[in-house]
């Protein structure tokens, strides 16, 4: 295809009728009809996204209360805690506490539409809930058909982001337990005909974590790219698309990994793109790493051109000239135009960037690609207008 394609993280925000039923089924009190309201939500959005010019959709996990927290209802093996304190971004909680105090009560897991309650694993891992997910599958599907749709893909989330462990002997053990059961997600999730993606922000959150010694990260970091390659075994890589980030919306953000050292576990996950920010500030200019850095025959980069925590507007030339970064040193083939993150990991009232907001940025993503791909191709460009000249 001669042109950039467009997708985004997944996440986008939930309307506000589907979170009053999420927030009374969360609770124990779920509507008599709020499968309906689930279903309705998914082809809403997907109609929104073929709208306005994204390629490659999701379901805006529209039925998830979050995009870890999600699988309480799907796994064996594990209960929640709402009263275990767990320590986020420890690096820049130390290093600016009386801002995160304060944005953490508002944004991210402070901003859901229930307390968040960590899941601690306390007996064998198993998948025990599959209709959950086929019910995901089939309304992705039906709301794909309604907007004649051809390509989607549906997020799951990595065995790094699934809780903590107070069952098996060593991380390992339990980091491979999780990723099994999470195979019979990633596995129907493809056999379904969707790209999947699998979301790891954990991977970044590791290579800087001031608590482990530097040999510790590594050992860590390795150990993510050893389970997942195990988990998704068998899945063709042009099915699979890979998503990491840096986990924080807004903040300083100066200690997070440079995308040099991110890259070097990522490209070693066997999936066939790889989703990443580059949006933001802190890191736009490693677009630089890839004249060094050489992508494998057969993959795709989606660098973020949008900010998932910004409610600024990009306009469509900076994106174009972003696309056009990567596409002069990985390949014009080889770039998909993405975002940093999904624009509601969580179910919140009141998500970062607006949900009409949202869709102009969207805009704004298509627009750009359109510009790059003439830019890129312009053999077609001269062609069209030749073929003008001669209709004229």
């Amino acid at each position: 295809m001669s042109r950039i394609l467009t997708t985004h993280v997944g996440s986008l925000p939930r309307p506000h009728a589907l979170l009053d039923a999420m927030k009374a089924r969360l609770t124990g009190n779920a509507p008599a009809d709020y499968d309906r309201r689930v279903r309705e939500a998914t082809a809403e959005c997907v109609r929104k996204q073929a709208e306005v010019g994204i390629d490659i959709v999701s379901d805006g996990e529209q039925s998830k209360p979050g995009f870890f927290t999600y699988v309480q209802e799907r796994l064996g093996g594990f209960e929640p805690r709402a009263d275990k304190k767990v320590e986020i971004f420890p690096a820049e909680v130390r290093a600016f506490p009386e801002y995160y105090e304060q944005y953490f009560k508002e944004a991210m897991l402070g901003g859901t539409i229930t307390r968040f309650a960590p899941l601690v694993c306390i007996g064998p891992v198993s998948y025990r809930n599959l209709e959950p997910l086929q019910r995901d599958i089939d309304n992705l599907k039906k709301a794909m058909a309604a907007a004649t749709v051809k390509v989607a893909f549906m997020p799951a989330i990595a065995p790094s982001g699934v809780g903590s462990n107070e069952y098996y002997k060593s991380d390992e053990e339990y980091l491979h337990a999780v990723g099994a059961a999470m195979r019979t997600e990633y596995r129907a999730i493809v056999d379904a005909g969707l790209l999947l993606q699998i979301d790891d922000p954990f991977l970044c959150d590791v290579l800087v974590d001031p608590r482990l010694e530097p040999k510790e990260r590594r050992r860590l970091a390795n150990l993510h790219v050893e389970v997942i390659n195990e988990s998704i075994k068998g899945i063709p890589e042009e099915k699979l698309r890979f998503h990491t980030c840096y986990g924080i919306n807004e903040g300083p953000r100066i200690h997070e990994a440079p995308m040099s050292e991110v890259a070097r576990y990522m490209l070693r996950i066997r999936a066939g793109a790889y989703s990443f920010e580059n949006a933001n500030v802190r890191h736009e200019h490693e677009y630089h790493i890839w004249d060094e850095i050489e992508l494998p025959d057969g993959k795709k980069l989606v660098p973020g051109m949008l900010l998932h925590a910004c409610n600024i507007v990009e306009h469509p030339e900076l994106i174009a000239e972003r696309l056009v970064r990567f596409a002069d040193r990985v390949g014009r083939d080889n770039v998909i135009a993405g975002t940093d993150c999904g624009f509601s990991s969580q179910a919140s009232y009141r998500t970062e960037v607006h949900p009409t907001v949202v869709w102009a940025k969207f805009q704004a993503l298509s627009e750009g690609a359109r510009i790059a791909s003439r830019r890129l191709w312009p053999a077609k460009r001269a062609v069209s207008r030749k073929a003008g000249r001669r209709r004229g």
